[in-house]
């Protein structure tokens, strides 16, 4: 199972840090970058004030990997200019349940649409919560029309040497859309619809469940 390393940038943030040289950290599968939509895309979320300023997606195949790369001096630290992103960013370490997955545009860096949503709990009793969500609501997440990738993420605990604070959510999904609205239409069909109807049924949770609509840029970051 891949891990993913989540580095969640401070709502009103005015800039990105330089991310192109996080490409060749050894051990990283995968890079994405999240940039929050101006436009709002749910019918029934309005559009969030306090969106992150962006989400940066590391995925590693292994965690001995990971934490090699986010040791103290390491090659995060290196990359990102460290103490610049230790007061901008929150972290968090995360397993990776890959639910649909098609096959990447053949562009060497391409976009797509991406809805992140975070419990942040905790649940009370989370094998429960998680066994209901996997075998009941992720099943109807996977049919929303037009989906690209669905992906569920569980908290794990791990070492790091980044001086970011570490977030803490019990759990984060993330559905994928070629574009803003292919995923206004997912979020305004009857789909939509069962998953609300399926959300009341979750087993007994506390916490926030915020929601962003993101621009999402796979492949070379090297202009970012």
């Amino acid at each position: 199972m891949q891990v993913c390393l989540f580095l969640i940038g401070a709502s009103g943030q005015p800039s990105l840090p330089d991310i192109a040289p996080l490409q060749g950290i050894d051990g990283l599968r995968s890079l994405l970058l999240h940039e929050p939509l101006a436009e709002r895309v749910d019918p029934r979320i309005a559009l969030a004030a306090d969106a992150p300023s962006c989400v940066l997606q590391l995925y590693f195949d292994e965690l001995a990997a990971l934490e090699a790369a986010t040791r103290l001096d390491g090659p995060i630290h290196r990359a990102l200019r460290e103490p610049l992103i230790a007061g901008r960013f929150t972290q968090q370490v995360m397993a990776v349940r890959a639910l649909v997955t098609h096959e990447p545009a053949t562009q060497a860096c391409f976009q797509r649409c991406t809805y992140l949503v975070a419990y942040e709990g905790p649940a009370e009793d989370f094998n429960t919560w998680l066994a209901h969500y996997l075998q009941h609501h992720a099943p109807l997440m996977s049919t929303l029309p037009a989906l690209r990738e669905l992906e569920i993420y569980t908290r794990i605990d791990c070492t790091s040497g980044l001086s970011c604070p570490r977030a803490d959510a019990m759990q984060r999904n993330k559905v994928v859309f070629d574009d803003a609205s292919a995923l206004a239409a997912a979020l305004a069909s009857p789909v939509r619809e069962s998953m609300r109807r399926d959300f009341y049924t979750l087993p007994p949770y506390q916490g926030a469940t915020p929601h962003f609509a993101m621009r999402s840029t796979y492949g070379n970051l090297a202009k970012h």
